[in-house]
């Protein structure tokens, strides 16, 4: 009732899992990764330790080969499962239970592997690896050009309804939770590949939001600006990238820039700009006097 892939990244080493299905919120239940150890989707009629199990046994030391046979050997019901798997080494294993409902299976490539059951064809694994490995860019793009793929291939006979990504990064931490890089899903949505995709450049938009920040700390100019502009081209309609964004350049001086985009954000309501107020008032941000004035409008411009 699912299809996904698990990956891991040649060239950044980053691992994720990404997934469509007709089920409620199968992007909570189905990918599962932790930084520098390894990603599993479990699927079909879904056991869902697969998940944490799975990433023990990697943690452990265990190929991912060495895991997935750890696991469907204690599973009286393994001939009903589906799980991909593939370790922080790029190795990959996969499973079809025999009594997986049609159309199933997998196709497994260099540090991926696809899997999908009760399609309305079997083309839909095979379409997907070849998405994925035909397709340029980050390991975000090339899981969701593998979901369009499989959506392309007339996909799950009951329709769709959910979608979800789940990206870790490269290194093992002692804190794993750190290490997720993306996790979204889309839980009930008419077409939740579109809505996956649209999430993912909300997302990457508050990236460079985050990071134009952070460059600002370290008084890198040239970055803040380059990373502010990269936010607001991913995201121009978001109010958060646009507030933040004017209060940034307004504290630079840049007040026509900064009201212009602080205009559109009052239009949503008086509440951002009483957020300002407040910040200010708390000394919760070293914004400038004259910046904090110009753009409560107690100034004139």
């Amino acid at each position: 009732m699912t299809y996904s892939i698990v990956a891991r990244d040649p060239n950044t080493g980053e691992l994720g899992v990404a997934v469509q299905s007709h089920w409620f919120a199968a992007g909570g239940t189905v990918p599962w990764a932790e930084a520098g150890v390894g990603a599993v989707a479990t699927q079909a009629f879904l056991e869902m330790s697969y998940g944490p199990r799975g990433l023990d046994l990697l943690r452990e030391g265990a190929t991912a080969q060495e895991a997935l046979d750890r696991l469907i050997a204690g599973d009286t019901d393994q001939n009903v499962r589906q799980v991909g798997i593939v370790d922080a080494h790029g190795n990959v294993a996969t499973h079809t239970g025999d009594r997986t409902i049609p159309a199933a299976g997998h196709s497994a490539g260099e540090a991926f592997t696809c899997q999908a059951n009760m399609m309305w064809q079997d083309t839909v694994w095979d379409a997907m690896a070849a998405a994925y490995t035909g397709t340029e860019g980050d390991l975000a793009h090339r899981l969701l050009a593998a979901l369009d793929a499989a959506e392309g291939e007339r996909g799950d006979i009951r329709g769709r309804q959910a979608a979800g990504i789940l990206i870790v990064g490269p290194e093992r931490l002692e804190e794993p939770w750190r290490g997720v890089r993306m996790h979204l899903h889309a839980d009930d949505h008419p077409t939740p590949n579109a809505e996956l995709r649209r999430l993912v450049d909300v997302h990457r938009a508050y990236e460079h939001l985050e990071r134009s920040e952070e460059l600002e700390l370290e008084h890198d100019e040239i970055g803040v600006q380059r990373e502010r502009e990269a936010a607001l081209a991913a995201g121009p309609d978001l109010l958060e990238v646009k507030y933040w964004a004017a209060i940034g350049l307004a504290t630079e001086g840049k007040y026509d820039e900064a009201l212009a985009l602080m205009a559109s954000v009052d239009e949503a309501g008086p509440g951002w700009r009483e957020l300002l107020q407040r910040l200010v008032d708390g000394k919760l941000m070293d914004i400038p006097p004259e910046a904090a004035a110009r753009l409560l409008g107690d100034a004139p411009g």
